[in-house]
């Protein structure tokens, strides 16, 4: 859907389609993960896999967004600029940790999600674009704690709700490491 979303945005107008569609990508990227958890197929490949059409579907967003709303982007230029850096700080660090991209599946990344909902549906729908202080705050609240958490986490894990599962997980692991010293 994601390519169809810039596709809409190349003549640098918005159709109802690009509202209509983005919901629909929206509403499967949720129903996806519920039901391939429900049938029990959902694995680490599948969960990056998930990883990388969310990145995909929102770079298509981002760049129909400079297409259609250049002023837009010009007005919320700084915010942008940190929430950009704030989110390549965090693959930086997880690719030099892990040598992976993180696919943590949190808490605030699904807020995230939902303020993204709001804020595309309100500047394509609606030309306002006041909701995009809300997704772009998340998005800082959401890098910082996976941030945190890869720094904490001592091996590459998916699915870590939050940072408080990750310190729990963090201890579990560690014991199970002294566990093993004390075997080996």
């Amino acid at each position: 859907m994601a390519p169809l979303l810039l596709l809409d945005a190349l003549d640098r107008n918005i159709s109802y389609w690009f509202i209509i569609g983005y919901i629909i990508a929206v509403l499967s990227d949720i129903f996806d993960g519920i039901i391939a958890r429900r049938l029990k197929v959902s694995t680490v490949q599948l969960r990056q896999a998930d990883s990388w059409a969310d990145i995909c579907l929102y770079l298509c967003v981002a760049i129909s967004t400079c297409l259609v709303y250049p002023k837009v982007i010009k007005d919320f230029q700084i915010p942008l600029l940190l929430a950009i850096a704030a989110q390549v700080t965090l693959f930086t660090i997880s690719l030099i940790k892990f040598r992976k991209f993180p696919s943590f599946h949190t808490y605030t990344a699904k807020i995230w999600g939902l303020t993204l909902l709001v804020a595309t549906v309100g500047l394509f729908g609606f030309d306002y674009a006041k909701t995009l202080w809300f997704a772009i705050a998340l998005c800082l609240l959401n890098s910082l704690e996976e941030i945190g958490m890869t720094l904490l986490l001592p091996e590459w894990q998916c699915d870590i709700l939050s940072i408080f599962h990750a310190f729990n997980l963090r201890q579990t692991l560690i014991a199970k490491l002294k566990i093993q010293e004390k075997i080996g």
